[in-house]
Parts: C-alpha cells; sequence; structure tokens
C-alpha cells in the first residue's frame, strides 16, 4: 500500500470557517430541495447544444432536445433567445430533430441540419428568423453534414461523403440502395482504418459542395481538387469559407498509408479547384494541422498545429496565416496549454477559445499582435462559444457539476456571465445537489494532483461516509467543473457516496509535461494517483476506509481493470468499456495505427507490464464489468475476456452487456438500467450512507473538509 504523510497533503479549502459553511449550505439546500437528484430526474433535465449569434448580436439560436424516456428517445427543436433576458421563442417544432443552426450573415435566416418526412439521410433546411415553416433546400442521397453560409447569404456551403468515382446523385443513390438491399453482405478493405467510433467506415470520401438556398443542384467545390476531408468525424470544424466567398480552407490527411495520419490545412478556390489551385498550407509540419476559421475581415487564416506526430494529445499552437503575404505566426509558442473552441472577435483583432485549464474550461482572449493570451472567466466550464456584434457580444455554453449546459451571455472586458436560458429551472429547484469542490494532495512523484470532490446532500463531517472515486477516460483528458450526463457525480453522491474525480498524470490542462508524463508508460502514474487519493481519503476522519469502491470507463476502465491485479483498498470496482489486454486493443478503431514509443513485437516486457490481464493471477476484488457491442474504441472482446478471467477465477462478478450501445451507453432506457445496476452492485459491498460517527465534531475549529 502507498501511503502519503498527512503533512504533505493540502486541500484548496482548508481555513477554519470551512467545515461551518459547507454544513450550513448543505443544511439550506436540502430544506430547499425535495426530490433525490436521480438518473430518472436527470433524464428530464433538457440538453442545450451548440448555439449560434445574430450577426448584430442581439439573438441567440440554439438546440434543445428533449428526452421521452417511454419512447426511448428525443427530440431537438431550435430556440431563439435574446442576448439581453428576454423571453425565449421556440423556432422549430416538426417531427424529426434539428442540429447545427446557422445564421445568415444578413441575419434573415437560419439553416439547419434535420432529418425529417420521408427524407432518407440528413437534409439542409432553412428557416426565416420571423417564423414560418422550413424549407428544404437539398435532397442528398448521402446526406448533408456542417452547413455554413457564403457571404452574400444567397448560397450554403455543406459537407457530404460521396462515392467520387459517381458522376451523379441519382448514381449515388442507386449504389446505396443496392448496398443496403444486397443480399451479400461482405466488405473488404485493403487499407486501415476500418472503424470509427460506432460504426464501419466505407468507401465514401468527405467533400465540401455548394447550393442556392432556393435549391437545385449542389456543386462540388473540392472533388476535382485530389483530396479529401476526414472520413471519420467530419463537422463544422473540418473547413470554413472565406468572408468574400471565394475560397474555401479545409483540413485534409495526406497520409497514403492509413497508419501515420497528417491533417494538414489546404486552400483552394471556389471557382475552378482543381489540383493546380490547391494550395497546401502547412506540408512542412508532420503532424496535425486543424481546425481553419477565417478572420472577419479576411485578413488571416487561423488554426491549430500539433508538432508531435503520432499524439492525439500534444499541445495545438494557435497559428495565423497571413493571406496575403503567405506569413505563417505562432501565437502560443510559450503558453502551456491547447488552443480550443476558437472563435473571431468581430473586429478581426483578437480569438477568443474554451479552454482546457486545471479542472475547468475557461474562455481566454488572444491578441492577433501577440501577448500571453488572458483568462477571461475564472469560475465553472464555458463551451461553444459565439461571437457577433460591438462589444463584442459572446454567448456560449456555462456548465458545473450542479448546472447542466445553460446559454449565457459573458462580457468580454470583465468574464461576467447572465444566464440567458431558464429550461431547467424548474426542474432543478426540486433536487438535491451536493456541494462540490476542489481539493489538491501529493501524487506520483510527490507531484500535486487535483481533484474534484462532491459530498452527499445531507453529508455531515461528524459521521463516517463510503467513497466512490471515479476514474476518468481518455486518459489525456480532464475532469472538469462540468456536467457529465454518463457518470453523474450528483446522482452518485445522492445515493449516499462522497464522490470523487482526480486528474491523475496524464490528464490534459495541466501543462504539456504532465499530459505527456505516462505516454509510454500509462500506467504506473495513474495507479499510483489513485492509491495515493484514496490514502487522502482514508485521511479524512469523515471517510469510512472499509467502505470506499472505485470505477471507471475507458481509460478509466483500464485503470480500474489495473487495480484489479495490485494492492488497493477497494471493497470493489466498476469496469465501464475498459481495456483489458494491451495487445488485442490493436482490433480498435485506430489500432493500425502507428504507436509513438513502438509496438508490443518490439517492446514485449512494456506492453505486458502496462497491460491489466498480464496481472490476473492476483484478480480478486468483485467487479462490475459493462459493455456495448458496437464499441469500436474498445471492442467488446475486452470486457468479455475481463469477465470471463473473473468467473474462472472464482471472483464475484457480473457482466452487463448492451448490444445496441457503443463506448457509452446513450439511450434512455439503457441508461437507467445502467445506473440502476451500479447502484445495487456497490450497494452489495459498500453500504451507502452515513455510519459510525467519526469523532470529529462539526465545529469550526475541527472539521474542515
Amino acid at each position: 500500500m502507498i501511503r502519503t504523510p498527512l503533512n504533505r497533503m493540502r486541500c484548496h479549502k482548508q481555513n477554519p470557517h470551512s467545515a461551518i459553511a459547507l454544513i450550513a449550505g448543505i443544511v439550506l439546500a436540502v430544506a430547499a430541495h425535495a426530490e433525490p437528484y436521480s438518473a430518472a430526474s436527470m433524464w428530464q433535465l433538457q440538453r442545450l447544444a451548440e448555439p449560434d449569434i445574430s450577426p448584430d448580436g442581439r439573438l441567440a439560436v440554439v438546440p434543445v432536445t428533449r428526452y421521452d424516456v417511454e419512447k426511448n428517445k428525443g427530440e431537438t427543436a431550435l430556440w431563439l433567445v435574446p442576448t439581453k433576458p428576454g423571453k425565449a421563442r421556440q423556432l422549430t417544432s416538426s417531427p424529426g430533430s434539428a442540429s447545427t443552426p446557422v445564421w445568415s450573415p444578413d441575419g434573415e435566416t437560419i439553416a439547419f441540419v434535420a432529418k425529417r418526412g420521408e427524407d432518407k439521410q440528413q437534409q439542409l433546411y432553412v428557416i426565416a428568423v420571423d417564423g414560418g415553416e422550413a424549407r428544404r433546400v437539398t435532397n442528398v442521397p448521402t446526406g448533408v453534414i456542417a452547413p455554413k453560409w457564403f457571404p452574400d447569404s444567397k448560397r450554403l456551403a455543406f459537407l457530404s461523403q460521396v462515392w467520387p468515382e459517381l458522376n451523379s446523385w441519382p448514381e449515388m443513390e442507386k449504389r446505396m440502395t443496392e448496398r443496403n438491399e444486397a443480399k451479400m453482405t461482405a466488405r473488404v478493405w485493403d487499407k486501415a482504418p476500418v472503424t470509427r467510433w460506432d460504426h464501419f467506415l466505407d468507401d465514401r470520401k468527405t467533400h465540401i459542395y455548394s447550393i442556392s438556398i432556393d435549391g437545385g443542384e449542389p456543386q462540388a467545390l473540392t472533388l476535382a481538387a485530389g483530396v479529401s476531408l476526414d472520413a471519420g468525424e467530419p463537422d463544422a470544424n473540418s473547413y470554413d469559407v472565406s468572408p468574400d466567398g471565394t475560397e474555401v480552407a479545409f483540413s485534409a490527411n495526406v497520409d497514403p498509408t492509413g497508419v501515420e495520419s497528417n491533417f494538414d490545412i489546404f486552400t483552394l478556390p471556389v471557382e475552378g479547384g482543381s489540383p493546380q489551385n490547391l494550395a497546401n498550407l502547412t506540408k512542412d509540419n508532420t503532424a496535425d494541422d486543424t481546425a481553419p476559421l477565417y478572420s472577419p475581415d479576411g485578413k488571416l487564416l487561423a488554426f491549430r498545429q500539433q508538432r508531435i506526430r503520432d499524439f492525439y494529445a500534444d499541445r495545438s499552437r494557435l497559428m495565423l496565416f497571413e493571406r496575403r503575404g503567405a506569413k505563417l505566426r505562432n501565437l502560443t509558442e510559450d503558453w502551456d496549454r491547447s488552443a480550443e473552441g476558437l472563435v473571431w472577435s468581430p473586429d478581426s483583432g483578437s480569438l477568443f477559445g474554451a479552454i482546457d485549464d486545471a479542472g475547468t474550461r475557461r474562455i481566454y482572449r488572444f491578441e492577433v499582435g501577440g501577448g500571453t493570451p488572458k483568462a477571461v472567466t475564472r469560475e465553472h466550464s464555458f463551451g461553444s462559444l459565439a461571437v457577433a456584434g460591438s462589444g463584442p457580444v459572446i454567448v456560449g455554453l456555462r456548465q458545473s457539476f450542479s448546472e447542466p449546459p445553460t446559454l449565457v451571455s459573458i462580457i468580454a472586458r470583465t468574464g461576467a456571465a447572465t444566464k440567458l436560458t431558464d429550461f431547467n429551472d424548474a426542474l432543478l429547484s426540486r433536487l438535491t445537489p451536493g456541494k462540490a469542490e476542489s481539493v489538491t494532495y501529493k501524487g506520483a512523484n510527490n507531484e500535486d494532483v487535483q481533484m474534484w470532490v462532491v459530498y452527499p446532500p445531507n453529508f455531515t463531517p461528524d459521521r463516517k461516509w463510503p467513497l466512490y472515486l471515479v476514474l476518468h477516460g481518455g486518459p489525456h483528458n480532464a475532469m472538469i467543473d462540468g456536467y457529465q450526463w454518463r457518470w453523474n457525480a450528483q446522482i452518485f453522491a445522492n445515493w449516499g457516496y462522497v464522490t470523487a474525480w482526480h486528474n491523475f498524470h496524464g490528464s490534459s490542462g495541466f501543462g504539456q509535461a504532465w499530459t505527456d508524463s505516462i505516454t509510454k508508460e500509462w500506467m504506473a502514474m495513474p495507479y499510483e494517483d489513485t492509491i495515493k487519493a484514496a490514502d487522502w481519503f482514508r485521511a479524512q476522519p469523515w471517510i469510512d476506509s472499509e467502505r470506499m469502491a472505485a470505477g471507471g470507463g475507458s481509460f478509466g476502465g483500464y485503470l480500474a481493470a489495473s487495480l484489479l491485479g495490485k494492492p488497493h483498498p477497494f471493497k470493489t470496482l466498476v469496469a465501464h468499456a475498459a481495456v483489458y489486454d494491451s495487445y488485442t486493443q490493436y482490433a480498435s478503431d485506430y489500432g493500425a495505427e502507428k504507436k509513438r514509443y513502438g509496438e508490443y513485437w518490439e517492446d514485449v516486457e512494456r506492453f505486458a507490464r502496462n497491460s491489466p490481464h498480464t496481472f490476473a493471477g492476483n484478480f480478486n476484488t468483485p467487479t462490475l464489468v459493462i459493455h456495448g457491442q458496437q464499441d469500436m474504441r474498445v471492442p467488446v472482446n475486452h470486457g468479455l475476456e475481463l469477465f470471463n478471467t473473473l468467473q474462472n477465477r472464482g471472483v464475484p462478478s457480473k457482466l452487463v452487456y448492451f448490444p445496441d450501445e457503443n463506448h457509452w451507453i446513450l439511450k434512455p432506457q439503457n441508461s437507467l438500467f445502467w445506473y440502476e445496476t451500479k447502484r445495487q452492485w456497490l450497494e452489495k459491498y459498500v453500504r451507502p450512507g452515513p455510519g459510525e460517527p467519526s469523532g470529529a465534531a462539526a465545529t469550526e475549529n475541527k472539521v474542515s473538509p
């Protein structure tokens, strides 16, 4: 067992008044709320997606999804929301969810993607801002992705995945029909990748098209250029249209092998898009260049650049390409964070970004002239930014452990946020959230590890409580002060567990050295950080060290499986979508990609010591194993191998298998089953709720959780 001396642990909130403040807040919260924060109530909450903003900054449009658990599906409608507090208005109501709304430059029309009526694939629709019926613009058999406006407000660009060798849309429709109805179902590949997340890839390519808002024949913009966009997950970040409408910029993978991806930034004239007119702006960089974004004045093209090939979590620099002089500048080389979620200010003088930063997602401002990026917000997490108008007006989604994504406006100068929507206020007012706080403890290499702790609503430190330590996925992600639909800490806390997420070595948002610290040895330090997190809790008088559990999904599942074979204090473990055997992970959707530090046949010992299956002879902890058949990121064989190994060894274990889910449990009724099954499993081995007295009176002098 690894232990940390008590005097080497520290908490952000250790002043003598914190215990009384926490307890008083909990008592008031419980009195003001009436319902437990359950999985069923969570599914009643409406979910907001990425907004857009009108050119004058006066209105925002936001997709809002409401789920019908009985029907096991959701419907998404578009809502118009004033950017100064006012009454929201529903814009779309027809059956068939609407998504990815984009506002026309003249401010009169909103384009969006939907599948309505007899549509076989998602199509492009437009609707007047002042109301009326939406009108379908496309009838593309291969579907529409990520629409964007041309500056004249008369044309739209979009992505579609097509067969380049076919010359007409009827030919594509025929091929799709033939493949869907074919009795012979074999599929053949001669180059990776084969899968992506939850589906098999086919031989189509992603290209940019344009079409008049009056309809007609879509025109191919990139089809003749000899390169195509991302086939796996194309979206609005894959391309952009210049402010004068004469050029498109896009990111395309130039790797011919399929095993060493290298995305470059290309530009191409809208008219005459041939290979001769194609310009590769980043051909000298062998790592990924992504997310092109023209400045409103058309002078600059911003994009993100990584430098380490074969490492998805390398720091993304904010690059600016000066179009007139063809000069490239790096705005953030000396800044130890990744540039993400970028949008331009209307005056082209700066960009705003939603940045993964030390356990939160903060808004930062990047001046075009250079200098250190400046934090705009401090508390909670913000994302999905849209900017327009004078000031400028910024809207985005704010969230925290207790607040689901909520549309807000943000003052660029101060970071002050004003809440604009109340879709969930009535329900949230009845629920009992637990208090969340950030603590820090000493982990591997005696380095500080940040951790979020969410307390049960009725928590008092004069009793001993059980712990559920949640292990986040990635591993190069972070647990931020944000709302989780799939692993909701408020639900776990309402079951009666002190719930925690620690940002172990390898997590993002704490500097590149921290992120990169585990890429060669991915088990040792996250394991040690987890044990020392448990030791931190065991040192607290209000934690029952005999009632501790841990669990996670993806890399968190891998970490749970790693704990199985090593010393640990947990009475039970939960392993969801767990990588169990590092060798068989070659079957994953990224399995063919070159590994940064070599392949398993080149370094068998390193792979073995980093693979949970190597330590199966030590397994003896009761474990709940969960996996989805459609998971291509961590194929289902891992869950079956882990469960069968546990059964072979006589370890109490349960396998929960979802034939219609992927890496995540997304369907309402499956999610409810997932939560209830986990609740019952945890309760069996780690009794929830307060236990015996802690020996610490709830006074300001003795307790500071």
